[in-house]
């Protein structure tokens, strides 16, 4: 191989030094370590403001201090200051800019709360004599301990938003450290990241593969669960693909670097499922809509419940308690949690079992499905030919007759007889090379073996050698029902049996397509077949509705079609493709999943990427989208009616019956309690797991 320009620099720098992963904390690990320096600042602040004020809740210590009771009361008011402009500087900042853009927000209420109960107790302190005897008592205590819990239930979000994208960080720190390239005939350590398009790589039982590339020569079966979520291992050989951080499991193999970098299966894994997790789901936009009203309604709310209790109030300090508390226990923190938090932990279980969700939206349409187009080639098949009968006449054996084909079509390039050729080899057979070969195109291929002539083709090709088929009519009409291609063999003129190639069904199909439909959702083929193979194939996994002879451009309009009738019940329609002529159908579709083994074309143009390329992953796309948005009304719920039975507390609805009036400080600390609820409930689908799908007989 050529000398590279980087040569030099692999010569140069040690070898692995640079690590894979960044050592600087995660944005959400960053956040939660500021969070939690604010929180520990307010509460070590909060136990001298609060024993400060320990006069204002027992009149006979306020008698017995007398005049030190003004002091100590400019004391918290000088030591709780600290704590509203840098602790809670950032609600403030946040209530300021909403005001600006003419918008209130969960910081309008905190900042409001906490604002106005400090400089109401300020102003006491500084003056009382401005106040009726009945308004004596302060509220710093309050100010400084409601920043403290609304700080501590921020810092627990954060530090669960890192541990929703752990899967993330585990599948980086999966990635290999180093790989051994070979340059000039040498073998290289280098660290990954100089790892070159093109370079040779060389990979050892027991090593990761360090890029994605294609194996030159060797075989070996690898394990790539960490990106498939597949754990048992794929054989490869040489022309097949190999994805980074996947495990060599038995043989060595050379492989060529086709991409590395933030290109790799790996890289654009993480990058998918990192916007995915930052972006909204339609529910989620609901939410947004709410809080627009539903922030201006609690400080009304707030306003006319310091006017009641103003005017008909036991005192001032009672009107104050009542405002503050309404504006603190409003604060919608869970309802801001209750989408992103699910939405987080879903996609990056999805990511862990090898399904790619792009956005919240597709999330959220998957739950929706009520019918799924699934292509057939590629997608219900293998997408490639395979032996799958070998029919001998009386003259002949199953195995002499598979042998006599094998052998005459060694040096045809044509995929089905490739596909002769390799179900021979699968079955033992020992082929030896033709006397001579003649591939007739159009027809199939003459060749000589043992002294013999033999032709393997189709009807066309024994009609025009006039040989008679009429012994094989009955096994040829029955395989064709069965959407299998006959490959006539004869022998020195004579037929001598019939062998079938079929794009064979993928093992997992028909479970798959029974659980799907078992859902409630109807499943439809579609395939630029004939419509009597297309039937034959639907029949194999119980599918009924066929939509077949479909030109590649005509897939996107009959998606539409599909989705028109859905119209009436607002069902949505999904599409499964691998292929480009797949593309705009997936992109036509509500929900277009493209399997994982499939083209790029496809998998870009799809919402949702399958990555291990089979269906059992797409039933779990869809359950794991239905947990999620269940979880997110959960959530919701959850998050409304506090808010719901909260504000009337707070305002002092019931005191009259209890003689009771709700503190602002319990108040934060059932706000921080909704918080912490809403994250506790997203984090149940942590251990979300597919039921074992059970096939169900015709």
């Amino acid at each position: 191989m050529s000398q590279r320009t980087g040569q030099s620099s692999v010569e140069d720098k040690p070898v692995g030094q640079k690590p894979v992963i960044p050592e600087t904390p995660a944005p959400e690990e960053k956040t939660y370590q500021d969070t939690m320096r604010k929180f520990w600042f307010a509460a070590g602040i909060a136990v001298p403001v609060l024993l400060l004020s320990l006069p204002d809740y027992f009149p006979t210590l306020r008698e017995m201090m007398m005049g030190w009771h003004s002091a100590a009361s400019i004391a918290a008011a000088l030591l709780s200051l600290p704590v509203l402009v840098w602790s809670g500087g950032s609600f403030f900042m946040g209530a300021w800019n909403s005001f600006r853009n003419h918008n209130a927000n969960m910081d309008t209420l905190v900042a409001l709360g906490t604002g106005s109960a400090w400089l109401y107790s300020a102003v006491y302190a500084v003056a009382p004599s401005l106040f009726p005897a009945e308004a004596a008592g302060m509220f710093f205590d309050v100010a400084v301990i409601v920043i403290a819990l609304v700080l501590l239930g921020q810092a627990l979000e954060a530090k669960a938003r890192g541990q929703s994208s752990e899967a993330i960080k585990k599948l980086l720190e999966l990635q290999a450290k180093t790989a051994r390239v070979i340059r000039d005939g040498k073998e290289l350590d280098i660290p990954v990241e100089q790892v070159q398009v093109g370079d040779s790589v060389l990979v050892r039982p027991g090593e990761k593969v360090p890029v994605d590339g294609v194996i030159l020569t060797g075989e070996s079966a690898l394990d790539e669960s960490v990106v498939t979520g597949e754990s048992v291992p794929t054989d490869k050989r040489p022309g097949d693909s190999v994805i980074g951080a996947s495990l060599n499991k038995t043989g060595a193999f050379t492989f060529r670097a086709t991409k590395v970098g933030k290109d790799t299966a790996l890289a654009q894994i993480v990058q998918m499922v990192a916007q995915a997790q930052t972006s909204k789901a339609p529910i989620g936009k609901l939410v947004d809509v709410v809080s627009g009203y539903f922030v201006p309604t609690v400080v009304i709310l707030a306003v006319l419940a310091f006017l009641v209790w103003f005017n008909l109030g036991p005192s001032l300090n009672f009107a104050v308690v009542a405002m503050v508390t309404v504006l603190v226990i409003a604060c919608p923190c869970a309802l801001g949690l209750a989408t992103p938090m699910s939405l987080m932990v879903g996609v990056g279980k999805a990511a862990q079992n090898g399904v790619l969700i792009r956005n919240g939206e597709a999330l959220e349409n998957a739950s929706h499905l009520k019918v799924l187009v699934l292509d057939k080639t590629g997608t219900i098949t293998k997408g490639q030919p395979a032996l799958t009968d070998v029919l001998p006449l009386a003259d002949y054996n199953a195995e002499t007759l598979l042998t006599l084909a094998a052998i005459a079509d060694r040096r045809s390039e044509h995929p089905l007889a490739q596909a002769i050729v390799q179900g021979a080899a699968d079955r033992g057979l020992v082929l030896a090379e033709p006397q001579s070969f003649q591939a007739l195109p159009g027809e199939g291929v003459q060749a000589t073996v043992d002294q013999k002539t033999i032709f393997v083709g189709n009807a066309k090709l024994m009609t025009n050698q006039g040989i008679d088929l009429t012994a094989l009519s009955t096994l040829t009409e029955r395989l064709a029902d069965e959407g299998k291609t006959p490959m006539f063999v004869a022998v020195d003129g004579k037929a001598a049996g019939v062998i079938a190639v079929a794009d064979t069904i993928k093992q997992d199909s028909l479970i798959a397509i029974r659980t799907l439909q078992q859902m409630g959702i109807e499943v439809v083929m579609i395939t630029g077949d004939n419509q009597r193979t297309a039937q034959a194939i639907a029949h194999q996994v119980g599918i009924t509705r066929v939509l077949a002879e479909v030109l590649p451009a005509d897939k996107a309009s009959m998606v539409k079609t599909l989705q028109q009738e859905q119209q009436k019940t607002k069902g949505l329609v999904g599409m499964v493709g691998d292929g480009i002529n797949d593309a705009p159908a997936l992109a036509q579709a509500d929900v277009g999943f493209a399997i994982g083994t499939g083209t790029d074309v496809a998998i870009e143009a799809a919402d949702v990427t399958l990555v291990g390329g089979n269906l059992r992953s797409l039933v779990y796309a869809i359950e794991i989208s239905r947990a999620t948005l269940n979880n997110i009304r959960q959530n919701l719920f959850g998050a409304f009616i506090y808010n719901t039975l909260g504000i009337p507390f707070a305002a002092g609805v019931f005191y009259p019956l209890f003689g009771v009036l709700l503190s602002p400080i319990l108040a934060g600390g059932a706000m921080a309690l909704s918080s912490i609820t809403v994250v506790t409930n997203a984090n149940r689908l942590r251990s979300f797991v597919l039921p074992p799908l059970t096939e169900v007989k015709p």
